[in-house]
């Protein structure tokens, strides 16, 4: 069997253990278009889903059966001849099908999960591996609970799946539990020491729960794995699984240290995982590895500063090799004068130094008021604007009763008017967010909405945060309040109003005057 050296195959599971993660769960189209997606990123393997767990998950793999070709797609199966069946049924025409057959191995799941003899888990893989490769020529095994098992019941329980027909065999951290020294090892002595090893791919599947799984995942391909199980973002059971998109990266960028690659097309991973994140409802944290929106932004003066003589002072990539545009210097509290006027330079404004000191001064003063400064901010600081014009919200009334929400607001103009407007939505802040809209005549494209609590106890506040399109330009707005639902309005402002400040002066007011 080819075990290409130079490269590892990707084996992701977003679609069967990510969608296990609580709140991560997709509909049969979501897992077709994320599919699509995943054989564009390059995935090696998808693993489509567990077709005797349900009919989604049966409906899931016959569309994207029919639909790709190219990648391997797999489903999972317990040793039980119900779900080997089901599991040949649901790959039914598929170009390169696989199962994936798994038992647990480690003594605690022996005793109180099934409740076998290690004698019958032996007969029982015997059984079921040669069963599945009646079905089909690939088939994969898992000891479940791997790393927590005696490692010559291991070797066993492995060397009974590869006479029976298995072509991959891996290695689960279930619980996330190894170390990257001891995984390492693992694989090193299996390969080494089981019959038939030579002639199989070892894979390796890792969990987070300590914060180890990309990490242990590297280690197993050192000690000899040339597959490794992960997924999007990292989603999965309890801390998740190992993150694809960090996997390909520290290949990648340590290439010469590793001198193993993926068949990634990385300027596909933050498309990718903006995608699930838009189909699940899960963003990632910000300063997530690779694909966070703070992965490749810049605040400190002392990093613009570097930043700007060389990018590699402080960058280990290239933004656009992982599917992001650029590096993004953020203008804030913490950024300095060298960065100010690189800014300013790109929006066309030259000054002398006197001026920009002037400048700056007015720049650390309005990060006092707001934690980002965009362009438009600078803008209106050269031309003498004031600090926070724009619509103000005055009031607001929600109703979310029956089929359908409402929502009416209030808003004060800089020039003293009130405008008043109410919308209807499918749920309180669609409501709000049209009202708003009504009221200002600003129409947003809505990419991502959330809200968090921001402080502890009685003190604490939530904070919205938005991201939209508007003319094919995206914007970032973010609000605080008690009240979430007015923290959302103030967010849907904060962009409002810096799109508002863009247009010509004299642009015609939009809204309802309110009445006197």
């Amino acid at each position: 069997m080819n075990t290409t050296p130079e490269f590892v195959r990707i084996f992701d599971t977003t679609l069967r253990d990510g969608e296990q993660s609580p709140g991560c769960s997709m509909t049969p189209q979501q897992k077709v278009v994320m599919a699509r997606a995943l054989a564009e990123l390059g995935v090696d393997i998808i693993e489509t889903g567990f077709p005797a767990s349900s009919q989604s998950d049966r409906e899931a793999t016959a569309q994207i059966v029919r639909e790709l070709r190219d990648p391997t797609l797999a489903v999972l199966s317990r040793c039980l001849p119900g779900d080997i069946e089901a599991s040949a049924r649901a790959l039914e025409g598929a170009a390169k099908p696989r199962i994936h057959v798994f038992l647990s191995t480690s003594p605690l799941h022996r005793e109180h999960k099934l409740r076998m003899s290690k004698e019958q888990v032996i007969e029982s893989i015997g059984t079921h591996v040669a069963m599945a490769r009646s079905y089909v020529d690939d088939v994969e095994f898992s000891p479940e609970d791997g790393t927590r098992t005696e490692e010559d019941f291991l070797h066993e329980a492995v060397a009974v799946a590869i006479a029976a027909g298995a072509t991959t065999i891996n290695v689960p951290d279930t619980l996330g539990y190894t170390t990257p020294e001891e995984i390492r090892g693992l694989f090193e002595r299996m390969i080494a020491n089981i019959p038939g090893a030579k002639d199989v791919i070892f894979s390796a599947h890792c969990h987070n729960d300590l914060g180890l799984a990309v990490a242990n995942s590297l280690a197993a391909m050192e000690g000899g794995a040339r597959q490794i199980e992960c997924t999007i973002n990292g989603i999965g059971e309890r801390a998740g699984n190992a993150a694809l998109e960090e996997l390909a990266m520290a290949l990648k960028v340590r290439n010469a240290f590793y001198n193993i690659d993926t068949r990634l097309d990385t300027r596909r991973l933050v498309p990718t995982s903006q995608l699930l994140q838009r189909l699940i409802g899960m963003p990632v944290q910000r300063n997530k590895a690779v694909v966070g929106e703070n992965a490749f932004a810049h605040e400190s003066g002392i990093h613009q500063h570097g930043m700007l003589r060389n990018r590699n002072t402080y960058e280990i990539m290239n933004p656009s090799d992982v599917g992001w545009p650029d590096t993004k210097m953020v203008l804030g509290r913490h950024s300095g004068r060298a960065a100010l006027e690189h800014r300013l330079r790109a929006l066309g404004y030259t000054m002398e130094d006197e001026q920009l000191d002037q400048v700056f001064a007015q720049f650390k003063a309005l990060c006092e008021e707001q934690r980002v400064v965009e362009d438009e901010d600078l803008e209106r600081l050269i031309d003498g604007g004031v600090s926070g014009q724009g619509y103000r919200l005055s009031s607001m009334t929600i109703s979310d009763r029956g089929q359908r929400a409402s929502a009416q607001v209030e808003l004060s103009a800089p020039d003293g008017r009130r405008f008043n407007e109410s919308a209807l939505g499918d749920g309180p802040v669609d409501a709000l967010f049209a009202a708003l809209s009504n009221a200002t005549g600003v129409k947003l494209s809505l990419e991502s909405y959330s809200v968090h609590s921001v402080g502890l106890g009685a003190d604490a506040q939530g904070e919205a945060s938005l991201s939209v399109h508007h003319d094919g330009i995206e914007y970032q707005g973010s609000g605080t309040s008690r009240d979430i639902i007015e923290a959302s309005a103030l967010a849907w402002l904060d962009v409002a109003n810096r799109i508002l400040r863009r247009k010509p002066a004299g642009s015609p007011s939009v809204g309802k005057v309110a009445n006197a």
